[in-house]
C-alpha cells in the first residue's frame, strides 16, 4: 500500500494539471524578413516549464492556467527577447509574433577586448561547476527519434520522460551514462518492425543520446592544439545579454556560444563529415558519413539546465565483395526538456529506471489523452513527408493504438 499510494496521488495530479492547462499556439518569425525562427526557446519568464518552435518557427505551448498573468517570453540567439503577459495572446488567431534582431551587438565589426577563442573557452570549461547544477534535479522531457532509409522515412517513436542527475561533477568515465531515466508514455509507428531496423543501433537510443552532452561529460580535447585552433567570431546576443562565439573549423566543424559575464556555455553545435567504418552485417559494411549535434542550455535560479538536444546521423552500407552501395539510413533524434525541478529530494528508484534495451521494446499501451495534452515539438509543413511515408502502413494515430 505504501508504493501504491504515491502512485494514485501522482496520477491524480497529472489528472487535475491536465485539465487546468491553456493553450498558446502561434509562430515567431523575424521582425525584418518574415522568416520563421526554427528552434527558439519558448518560456515563461522565471519558471522552468518551456518548449521550443519547429522549423517553421511555429509552437503550441501548454501552460497550468494559474501562469495566465505571467510573462511569456521567446529567446533565440542573435535575436531581442520578446515578452508579453500571457493572457494577451489567448484566443489571438493568428498569433503572430515578430521577434527583434540585436542589431547592436549583430553590427559590431571590431571585437573590443582582447580575448582569444582559447582563452574564451578554456575560462568557460573552468566554470562548469559555477554555471550548471551541484544539486540534484530533474528534468521533464519529450523525446523523438526518427528512421530514414534510402530517403524513405520507416519509423517514428516517440515518449515522454523523467531524468534525474546528481549535479554536473566531472565523470571517471565520460562514456558511461550518469543520468537516471524513467519513461512515463511512449508511442511509435508500426515501423520499428520493419526489416530494416536492424540496420540502426539496438540500444537504448535516449540514453546514447543523453551521452551526446559534450558539457555535462566533458568531451572537448584538452590538448593545446585544440585551443590553439580556435577562433573569436564576431559576438551574438542571447536572453538579454551578450554572448562570445568561438569556432573551430578544421577536420569537423564546432561553434560555441558563451554568455559574457558568466562564462557559462550556452549552446554548441558539431558537425563531422568524415567517413568511418562502423560494422560488417549480412554481407553488407556500414560506413558513417555524417553526424550534426545541437546542444542548448537554458537558465534557471541562477543555473544553467539543458534545454534540448539534436542529433542527426547518416550511414550508408555497401556490398562488402563490390563496394557498392545498397542504401543509406539517417537517424534523427531530439530531446526537448519541457521543465526542470532543481534542488529536488525525489529520484528515480531502480524499479522506475527504464530498461536498459531499446525504446521501441519498451513495453507500454499508448495514451492519446497524456499525449494531446503534452508539450512536444510542433509537427511542421516539412514534417508531412514523414507522415506521408509512414501512413503507407496505415494512419498514424492507429499504428500508435495498435502497436505496444
Amino acid at each position: 500500500m505504501r508504493n501504491i499510494f504515491p502512485i494514485f496521488c501522482f496520477l491524480l495530479a497529472a489528472i487535475t494539471g491536465q485539465a487546468q492547462k491553456i493553450t498558446i499556439s502561434g509562430t515567431a518569425v523575424d521582425k525584418e524578413t518574415k522568416e520563421p525562427l526554427a528552434f527558439a526557446s519558448i518560456g515563461i519568464k522565471g519558471k522552468s516549464i518551456g518548449t521550443i518552435t519547429n522549423l517553421q518557427g511555429d509552437f503550441d505551448f501548454h501552460i497550468p492556467r494559474e501562469f495566465q498573468n505571467d510573462l511569456f517570453s521567446i529567446n533565440m540567439l542573435g535575436y531581442k527577447t520578446y515578452e508579453a503577459p500571457v493572457w494577451t495572446l489567448l484566443n489571438v488567431s493568428p498569433l503572430i509574433i515578430e521577434v527583434e534582431k540585436s542589431t547592436l551587438v549583430l553590427n559590431e565589426v571590431l571585437i573590443s577586448d582582447s580575448l582569444s577563442g582559447s582563452d574564451i573557452l578554456q575560462i568557460a570549461l573552468s566554470r562548469i561547476d559555477q554555471n550548471y547544477p551541484m544539486t540534484p534535479y530533474l528534468m521533464d522531457g519529450f523525446y523523438r527519434d526518427i528512421k530514414k532509409v534510402g530517403g524513405t522515412y520507416i519509423s517514428l517513436l516517440e515518449a515522454a520522460v523523467k531524468i534525474y542527475d546528481e549535479d554536473y561533477k566531472e565523470p571517471r568515465n565520460k562514456f558511461k551514462l550518469r543520468e537516471r531515466v524513467s519513461l512515463l508514455e511512449i508511442r511509435r509507428s508500426i515501423g520499428y518492425e520493419s526489416k530494416f531496423t536492424t540496420y540502426f543501433d539496438q540500444d537504448n537510443l535516449l540514453e546514447d543520446l543523453l551521452l551526446h552532452n559534450s558539457v555535462r561529460y566533458r568531451h572537448f580535447p584538452v590538448e593545446q592544439i585544440f585551443f590553439n585552433s580556435l577562433n573569436r567570431e564576431r559576438d551574438s546576443y542571447y536572453n538579454g545579454h551578450e554572448v562570445f562565439v568561438v569556432s573551430h573549423k578544421d577536420e569537423y566543424l564546432l561553434n560555441v556560444y558563451v554568455e559574457k559575464g558568466t562564462y557559462a556555455i550556452l549552446r554548441t553545435e558539431f558537425e563531422s563529415n568524415q567517413e568511418e567504418a562502423l560494422t560488417k552485417k549480412r554481407g553488407l559494411e556500414s560506413k558513417f558519413v555524417n553526424l550534426r549535434r545541437v546542444i542548448e542550455f537554458k537558465p534557471y535560479e541562477g543555473k544553467y539546465y539543458l534545454n534540448y538536444i539534436t542529433v542527426d546521423s547518416k550511414v550508408n552500407w555497401y556490398d562488402i565483395k563490390t563496394k557498392e552501395l545498397k542504401f543509406e539510413t539517417d537517424l534523427n533524434q531530439s530531446l526537448l526538456i519541457n521543465e526542470v525541478f532543481p534542488n529536488t529530494s525525489s529520484r528515480i528508484a531502480s524499479t522506475e529506471k527504464m530498461r536498459n534495451y531499446g525504446l521501441q521494446y519498451q513495453d507500454q499501451p499508448y495514451n492519446k489523452e497524456f499525449w494531446d495534452n503534452y508539450n512536444v515539438i510542433k509537427e511542421s509543413p516539412l514534417d508531412r513527408k514523414i507522415v506521408e511515408d509512414l501512413e503507407k502502413l496505415g494512419p498514424l494515430e492507429k499504428q500508435f493504438k495498435d502497436n505496444r
